[in-house]
């Protein structure tokens, strides 16, 4: 497995490849995804898992998500978890929004002729879906989703993106807001960049030893022109 980057290695542009997480990454969509999976919970008469344990799933594959946080239901009652969760979480879809400054970003990426994917662990008619109510499906070459492959931590996701693109693990940058984002770098050999807004905290982000924590969509646009991808372009945009 090829070693990971470190941020002494960094040099403008170095990353030809960026690939982002959905939810908690580019879409504020934490707080409905874990208040839906409490409700699903709640339906059911389980034990209805905390706001950490129910955003510390956020990322992972459905199925991997709902065996977390709800360990002792017993497994023939799962799909009627899926169901109450699924009814939760779509009653609410359409109030979620990309996080403020998204659009604008992946626009500059584009222009710098970096190329874009998202690793997510929504199905893909989630994503499909997501992409299409907010218009940005364009700005990616390639996605890959949990219903496809093995969910995070699993390299998958990142082998079968790179793969589809050409690029190799030391142009490649994942960016997310969670633990299963960075194992999923690392189990890659991809360098993890986390952003500290989304599902998990950014204490336990920094365990993982990522490249750099950012607090904010212009924090994470000021890190990229500083350090990897935007760095031909001004500081006025």
């Amino acid at each position: 497995m090829p070693p990971m980057a470190d941020a002494a290695s960094l040099s403008p542009r170095r990353f030809r490849f960026v690939v982002f997480d959905w939810d908690g990454t580019l879409a504020d969509s934490t707080a409905i995804i874990a208040e839906a999976l409490q409700q699903a919970c709640r339906d059911l008469g389980a034990a209805v898992p905390d706001d950490v344990d129910a955003r510390y799933v956020i990322g992972l594959g459905l199925a991997d998500a709902l065996r977390h946080v709800a360990p002792d239901l017993p497994r023939e009652r799962h799909p009627d978890l899926v169901a109450r969760y699924r009814h939760h979480y779509l009653a609410r879809e359409a109030a979620i929004s990309l996080f403020a400054g998204v659009r604008e970003l992946l626009s500059e990426l584009g222009a710098a002729g970096i190329v874009l994917g998202v690793a997510t662990g929504k199905s893909r008619a989630g994503l499909d879906h997501a992409l299409a109510q907010h218009g940005i499906g364009g700005f990616f070459a390639a996605t890959r989703c949990a219903d496809e492959g093995f969910s995070k931590p699993h390299p998958d996701m990142l082998l079968r993106l790179m793969d589809q693109v050409g690029a190799v693990p030391g142009e490649t940058l994942m960016i997310g807001d969670t633990t299963h984002d960075l194992l999923l770098a690392q189990n890659a050999g991809v360098a993890g960049l986390a952003v500290g807004y989304g599902a998990h905290a950014p204490a336990g982000l920094a365990q993982l030893q990522p490249l750099a924590t950012v607090h904010s969509i212009p924090d994470l646009r000021a890190w990229l022109r500083g350090n990897a991808c935007l760095a031909r372009l001004g500081t006025d945009h």
